[in-house]
């Protein structure tokens, strides 16, 4: 769906910072609540207990939601119903024990079960190659939204001179195969002109639901997705600040490190944020999956390699690839480092290196000491990797 908001971890990364804020669930829904947009009953819990009252005030069936900054919730058993109240507070017992692509669930959302007739997709976000906003609009949304095939998908670029107005909106809604003579059509123009004046208003880079179900004559915000471009924070003093970076993250960031987990399997440690990107593009073209995105920086000795590996080895790959470009990095340094920390920590996965630059042969002299044939080429390394990740 282009450039529709993904599951997987599609953060811009650049060298110390994660460019984009992104909000919770509830969060979003709050920001949705202000300016009109339908959103269920519900309220933000921290303990089972108030998961309990959450569902005794809200009355009869509800949903119970974990919060946490990831996608495929439900798949991950992180999205629960109930019935009554005590069902509520049992599930949420359940639920914060849980840990979702690494990131620990500590707090939840109840509300509302929804009657249910059609979802739909709708979401507003920038085209990087247009340099313009883009609606993108589906009749078919929910859980495998990645699957609905380009014909079922509705793009329309936004003219931020003209903005949103009822006419785009309404042809919008008649390209989804949404009839305008209904309650549910009339609705659906109104929300796409209000979600479009809160991706302005809030300096987002992101507003998406989905699901957006239409529930008899209603249509509603059953979920809710918001980034904002950290760069206008300074004009959103009274947006929340949320951490999104987990533990590992954390960690990194405290070392002066830029890390970040990723899905896959396969370790990665480079010196630059664009030669580390390159890094990961060049794997996933062989077939393989990046555990993390670590870019080490320049200069890097013994011990910011070791803590370098060590944060590496905590996603358990398969394999690592060092892929390092010298020229105010030493390739001897970076050599020196690996070696001594095989020898003296042991490293328990296969690893290949790229070595190129600043003493480049002396580093190599000192990798084959160590048993390591260090390669010349980011694509003949990268091919390596996957194999070995796939052994």
């Amino acid at each position: 769906m282009g450039q529709r908001a993904e599951d997987k971890d599609t953060r811009i990364l650049t060298r110390g910072e994660i460019r984009r804020v992104k909000m919770f669930e509830y969060m979003g829904k709050e920001i949705f609540a202000k300016f009109g947009l339908p959103v269920p009953k519900g309220r933000m819990v921290a303990s089972p207990d108030e998961a309990f009252r959450a569902a005794a005030e809200i009355g009869g069936p509800v949903v119970i939601k974990s919060q946490v900054l990831s996608g495929k919730r439900g798949k991950a058993g992180g999205i629960k119903f109930a019935d009554d109240p005590d069902g509520a507070k049992a599930a949420a017992r359940e639920l914060f024990g849980l840990t979702i692509q690494g990131l620990a669930v500590d707090t939840l959302l109840v509300e509302e079960k929804l009657q249910i007739d059609k979802e739909l997709y709708l979401s507003i976000t920038i085209d990087s190659a247009a340099k313009m906003p883009v609606l993108i609009a589906s009749a078919q949304g929910g859980m495998d939204i990645e699957e609905v095939a380009e014909e079922y998908i509705v793009k329309k670029h936004i003219d931020v001179e003209l903005g949103m107005q009822g006419f785009i909106a309404r042809d919008v809604v008649r390209r989804m195969g949404i009839s305008l003579n209904t309650a549910p059509g009339k609705e659906l123009v109104q929300i796409i002109r209000t979600l479009y004046q809160i991706f302005i208003q809030k300096d987002a880079d992101l507003v998406e639901i989905n699901p957006l179900v239409i529930s008899g004559d209603k249509v509603i915000a059953a979920d809710a997705k918001v980034t904002i471009d950290d760069e206008a924070l300074y004009r959103q003093s009274d947006l929340p600040r949320v951490e999104e970076r987990t533990s590992v993250e954390k960690a990194a960031h405290d070392l002066g490190l830029s890390f970040v987990e990723l899905e896959g399997d396969i370790g990665v440690m480079a010196n630059g944020a664009g030669i580390t990107m390159g890094t990961l593009d060049t794997l996933t073209y062989y077939g393989g999956k990046p555990a993390n995105f670590l870019d080490a920086g320049g200069g890097t000795g013994e011990e910011g390699t070791a803590k370098a590996l060590e944060l590496i080895l905590s996603r358990n790959p398969k394999s690592i690839i060092i892929n390092i470009f010298g020229g105010i990095t030493r390739c001897d340094d970076v050599a020196r480092a690996f070696a001594s920390v095989k020898k003296n920590r042991g490293i328990p996965v296969p690893v290949v290196i790229r070595l190129v630059g600043t003493n480049q042969e002396a580093g190599r002299a000192i990798l084959k000491e160590a048993g390591i044939e260090a390669y010349d080429f980011m694509q003949d390394a990268a091919e390596k990797a996957v194999e070995l990740a796939k052994l």
